[in-house]
């Protein structure tokens, strides 16, 4: 994993929009409905292609192919997966429940979502990794695209962690949910392992760690929700095993959307918890306006040296394009957070299209945000480092 040694390196958490051909494609797929795979393999690679060449043009040195290939950054997994069927009767987060018009508003903004959005298959039999080849053909298809075009100082990819996967596609077969976490870190191994041969950063993505304080484990009490997150993170380590702490970056997060989040944990009462992962890097929101504040959090628990941070600086629901300055100043006061400028990297608080059809962000202006962490990471750099940047 590259440091931020001579200036402010810039990176995003994955997710990127997808044209509307390809969406369509994906959800036929997902649908069992009729498509032209030939269409859907050409419509991805030209996708990936055009994500990565726009994320060169932003100044984006961390990158990755966009999770242009699936239909969502988790529920993608059944597809590759045996013991899947059925409907998990997942439990809405609080706010949904408390503001029925917020829900309204989002039926509203997003009237055609993915099956799976909210209706995604549970673990109906013992889960098996079924086949490697749209991993291989994802990793592969990514590398060859990048090479060609030159891409990247240092290249990742995306996965779920067993715990997001384990509250959104649930339980239905295993006897305890531990007993559910293992067999899904023992099968998405096969995942995690060919993303890193390939060469690949491996994201963990783990929204379970914060997200679910307010959806499966909003009954709990706040130490018995970092118990929890203490066992979902075991599961992470089961899964990441043989694979580097410096090959491997975590993301967390408290749902992309927009509401009124007035019930997410606060970032110093998981902190400890996510430490306890062997990752290199830990990928945190610090730009919505819930927690903009939470720099503090890593003063009371200071970040543990052999890990680097990689803090939102730009959010994802709006299509506000935050001032390069404004940019500057959280990169500035995220390396007075944890003490080191080479241990911070800038990036986004989250995805741009964690689910097929559901962009809050018109795609012009994703490309302009990504731009405005380049050139906010290039004024805080001049600051930082005493000199002019390139």
């Amino acid at each position: 994993m590259i440091f931020s040694r001579d200036r402010i390196l810039t990176t995003h958490v994955g997710s990127l929009p997808r044209n509307e051909k390809l969406s369509d494609l994906l959800m036929a797929q997902e649908e069992g409905r009729s498509y032209d795979p030939a269409e859907l393999t050409s419509e991805m690679d030209k996708a990936v292609r055009h994500v990565v060449a726009k994320q060169m043009e932003a100044g984006i040195d961390i990158g990755n192919d966009g999770e242009q290939r699936r239909i969502s950054f988790q529920t993608y997994v059944p597809q590759r997966m045996t013991g899947f069927a059925g409907v998990s009767k997942r439990r809405r987060g609080r706010e949904f429940e408390e503001f029925p018009e917020l829900l309204s508003y989002l039926m509203r903004r997003f009237p055609s979502p993915a099956k799976s959005q909210q209706g995604a298959p549970e673990a109906q039999a013992d889960i098996k990794y079924k086949d490697l080849k749209p991993i291989i053909e994802e990793t592969a298809g990514f590398n060859k695209i990048a090479d060609e075009l030159g891409a990247f100082s240092e290249r990742f990819m995306t996965a779920p962690s067993p715990g997001i996967i384990s509250t959104t596609m649930l339980n239905a077969y295993y006897k305890t949910h531990d007993d559910y976490l293992d067999a899904i870190a023992r099968e998405m191994k096969n995942e995690y392992q060919t993303i890193h041969k390939a060469g690949l950063i491996l994201q963990i993505d783990a929204p379970d760690l914060a997200m679910d304080r307010t959806m499966m484990y909003r009954d709990l009490d706040d130490a018995g929700f970092v118990k929890r997150c203490e066992r979902h993170v075991q599961a992470i380590n089961d899964g990441i095993a043989g694979i580097p702490r410096d090959r491997v970056r975590l993301h967390i997060c408290y749902g992309n959307w927009e509401g009124p989040h007035i019930h997410d944990v606060p970032l110093a009462t998981i902190l400890p918890a996510l430490y306890q992962a062997k990752v290199g890097a830990l990928s945190i929101e610090f730009s919505n306006p819930r927690h903009a504040h939470e720099y503090d959090a890593l003063k009371k628990h200071p970040l543990p040296k052999d890990m680097v941070l990689i803090p939102g600086v730009v959010e994802t629901t709006s299509n506000f394009v935050e001032h390069p300055e404004v940019v500057a100043r959280r990169i500035e006061e995220a390396v007075r957070a944890v003490g080191e400028r080479e241990r911070v990297i800038a990036s986004t608080d989250c995805g741009f299209g964690t689910f097929t059809k559901r962009e809050w962000v018109i795609e012009p202006v994703v490309w302009l945000k990504l731009a405005a962490i380049r050139q906010g990471a290039d004024i805080a750099s001049a600051r930082l480092w005493g000199k002019k940047v390139a």
